[in-house]
């Protein structure tokens, strides 16, 4: 017969069919017992168990739904249903030793008024109903301290959503790019719940409360993955699930599913009916705080700088015909691919009308040696103005605000005076193409940084090798010195004993004895072994 396992540290449980409640002689928790014990249910409850130990709270909710189909008297269903609901896990008190619970899915509601929580106690004896009052009790205790802690905290715009490390404790490849995005978001004035920085003046303390307060007030998550499975790991799937029963609830949030290297078909089936995003796409990140942008309804920052021209000079940024006929003349010197030209004509169309924006962008773009857009966007581009800001800088983006500045250098004042003199879509088409240019730069240093570590991991790597063969290569010369040596001695050792027993065999026969002969061939012999290089 199938062993029930402790609800709080997994050990196997002794009780008869009778009793309804037991003590785990392992933790020493009392806990409520199934009532229905035979193999089928005893399994299903010890996988659910298993599940909700490791914070699977949805697939752990599906059996205990599962067995509440099969049983719908049995109380001890309904209550593992509470508890995956609430997110329940239990941990060792490390002043008293004993099993206390840990809530993982904080809710509004409190767990006296749940409908699950009423059919345990309507179907539980009086020995459980009272042991699942004061485990409730417990646990809307620890509910009414998070939403506390949660009401003190400011609201988010944006939760992003990742998986901050492996199997092997290493950070993924999501980070890097949650990392990324929380960066642009900064940048553009969008507050964002992102677990490594906004958690980390939090170590020591229960990150929930925290959790909760982002997920209830944020309007936008972004969920953002490599690999099918990581969207599915246990806490992206915690806080995503949690996201889709508030949008439920308020059709005003967004969720987007950002995926790169892999098939978008790969995604959650809970996402197939939301507007996924490619992050491997130019441009994604824009596109991204565009759409960000419209629903929290926050406008473009108004405060972009500008150079060359003065606050007196901005006008309306339109040009007189004559303009814009010098304007359509600019295509001849890009058809052409005289770049100095075409700035020269900018300049000249500035000079008559400092604030056409038209001009500075087409500015921007000669300065680059670029015919449009999408030759700016060119890997080869991108690597070319982050070498450029490399040679000057180095690698060191972490200060935001530094590397902006540094990386405006790089991109040039035009763009810049592009923005400032732009209204309406192509002002925000030109904070398109600036967001774009920072990000796309700022990936290339990163991606080159990464190279650079490699290039120097390889180098060392050749050098240890170089080290490991010089340092064989010795020890063969010394093995092959000493064999040397030793055949050297030997041979001296039979020459010596050669002379000494023909000294010996001449002085008592008066000849020399056949005998000796060997040893002198093999004195011969270990002085030809010996001498060989």
């Amino acid at each position: 017969m199938t062993v029930l396992k402790c609800k709080m540290c997994g050990g196997s449980l002794k009780a008869s069919e009778s009793v309804n409640v037991c003590v785990c002689e392992y933790c020493g928790t009392a806990q409520t017992l199934p009532k229905s014990r035979d193999d089928i249910n005893a399994n299903l409850f010890n996988r659910a168990n298993n599940l909700r130990f490791n914070c699977d709270f949805d697939k752990a909710l599906e059996i205990y739904e599962k067995i509440v189909q099969s049983n719908p008297d049995d109380s001890e269903a309904y209550w593992g249903i509470v508890l995956c609901k609430y997110g329940i896990d239990y941990v060792t008190d490390p002043a008293s030793g004993r099993k206390i619970p840990t809530c993982h899915r904080t809710l509004p509601e409190s767990v006296m008024s749940d409908i699950d929580y009423k059919s345990a106690l309507s179907y539980a004896e009086p020995a459980r109903r009272n042991l699942y009052i004061k485990e409730a009790e417990e646990i809307d205790r620890i509910q009414r301290r998070i939403l506390d802690i949660a009401r003190s905290e400011e609201p988010f715009d944006v939760f992003i959503c990742y998986k901050q490390t492996d199997e092997y404790g290493k950070k993924t490849s999501d980070s890097v790019i949650a990392n990324d995005i929380y960066y642009q978001l900064k940048q553009v004035g969008i507050k964002t719940f992102y677990a490594a920085i906004t958690l980390e003046d939090k170590i020591g303390q229960e990150y929930e409360p925290y959790i909760y307060a982002a997920l209830s007030s944020a309007k936008v998550m972004l969920v953002v993955g490599t690999k099918p499975e990581y969207f599915q790991s246990v806490w992206v799937k915690n806080e995503w699930s949690r996201f889709l029963k508030f949008i439920k609830s308020d059709r005003s949030r967004l969720l987007i599913p950002c995926y790169r290297d892999m098939d978008a078909y790969d995604l959650p089936e809970e996402f197939s009916h939301l507007q996924a995003q490619d992050m491997s796409k130019i441009g994604f990140i824009n596109d991204v705080i565009h759409g960000i942008k419209k629903v929290v309804r926050r406008e473009p920052e108004p405060d972009i700088s500008y150079d060359r021209i003065s606050a007196g000079q901005q006008g309306t940024g339109s040009a007189s015909p004559d303009e814009q006929k010098m304007l359509q003349r600019l295509t001849i010197f890009f058809n052409s691919d005289d770049f100095t030209g075409a700035s020269e004509y900018c300049d000249r169309l500035l000079d008559n009308a400092p604030g056409f924006a038209k001009a500075h962008y087409y500015k921007f773009l000669a300065e680059h040696f670029c015919h449009d857009l999408q030759e700016l966007y060119s890997p080869q581009k991108v690597n070319m103005l982050a070498d450029f800001y490399i040679k000057g800088y180095g690698y060191d983006i972490s200060d935001d605000a530094v590397y902006l500045s540094r990386v405006h250098y790089v991109l040039k004042p035009s763009i810049k005076n592009a923005i400032a003199f732009s209204r309406g879509a192509e002002h925000e088409e030109y904070i398109h193409v600036y967001d774009g240019m920072v990000s796309l730069i700022r990936n290339a240093i990163r991606a080159r940084e990464q190279q650079k570590l490699a290039e120097e991991q390889r180098m060392a790597e050749e050098f240890r090798q170089r080290q490991f063969e010089e340092e064989r290569r010795r020890r063969r010369e010394r093995k092959k010195a000493k064999t040397k040596s030793l055949f050297k001695t030997l041979a001296v050792i039979f020459l010596l004993i050669f002379i000494f027993t023909t000294f010996i065999s001449v002085a008592d026969s008066g000849t020399l004895s056949e005998a000796l002969w060997p040893f002198l061939i093999l004195c011969i012999v270990f002085m030809i072994i010996g001498s060989k290089k």
